[in-house]
């Protein structure tokens, strides 16, 4: 599902404009950049957490000039979901053969 049927289908649900349901996601895209910019995590009740993960400094390798290189410790956005979703997600039946049709189109 892509941001575009997103919208359709919350539009379809709810009777709002998709532009106006657009402008609102989007919003929310920018204040969880915004927050984790900032070292401020997000969390969503039920839903899940976005949140910052802390990678280590270590020795990566070029390949090209066969060179190590110093990579620092540095952070990663991460998503970490809520105890309901997950429990949701396992319990539900889904058919993964679906799925997998799926992105194999994207290829």
């Amino acid at each position: 599902m892509r941001k575009a049927d997103v919208v359709n289908s919350i539009a379809e649900k709810t009777g709002i404009p998709k532009v106006d349901i657009l402008v609102a996601l989007e919003a929310f895209f920018k204040e969880v950049k915004t927050s984790l910019i900032e070292g401020e995590p997000v969390y969503v009740r039920g839903f899940g957490s976005f949140i910052l993960k802390k990678r280590a400094a270590k020795i990566g390798r070029n390949i090209k000039k066969n060179i190590a290189v110093e990579i620092p410790e540095h952070f990663i956005p991460a998503f970490k979901p809520a105890k309901e979703f997950v429990h949701a997600v396992k319990t539900s039946t889904h058919d993964l053969s679906e799925s997998k049709e799926h992105d194999d189109d994207d290829e």
